[in-house]
């Protein structure tokens, strides 16, 4: 089953606006499909995570796991510990890393866990 790592694509990173220059959010994204996706997971930008103050964002969801929520991702630093967590995430039926198996930067810079939406069968 596939999971999607979302991608904020207008993260600042708390830095001024880049006038044509791309915003750190949208290098984030860019680096991440030039790295390649894990099996299982793709790659989807949106525009905004609503976590301004604490950009570069990404989360990662799917169908019937926890979600979660990360601050603070560097796009010149973090795109390996980035891939490595959603291909860790994507191997869970519930979305649950054991907390040893993140990434560092998963385990220090979560900004939310969200329950698996229910559905009705």
């Amino acid at each position: 089953m596939t999971v999607t790592l979302h991608v904020c694509t207008t993260c600042r990173m708390a830095a001024p606006d880049p006038g044509d220059a791309p915003r750190p959010g949208a290098r984030l994204f860019a680096a991440l499909q030039d790295a390649g996706a894990p099996d299982g997971v793709r790659i989807v930008a949106v525009e905004c995570l609503s976590a301004c103050d604490h950009g570069c964002n990404i989360a990662l969801s799917g169908p019937g796991r926890w979600s979660y929520v990360y601050r603070g991702m560097d796009p010149d630093a973090h795109v390996a510990e980035i891939l490595a967590g959603a291909a860790a995430y994507a191997a869970t039926p519930d979305g649950i890393v054991p907390w040893r198996d993140r990434p560092v930067i998963f385990r220090k810079q979560s900004l939310a866990r969200i329950p698996p939406m229910e559905t009705e069968g």
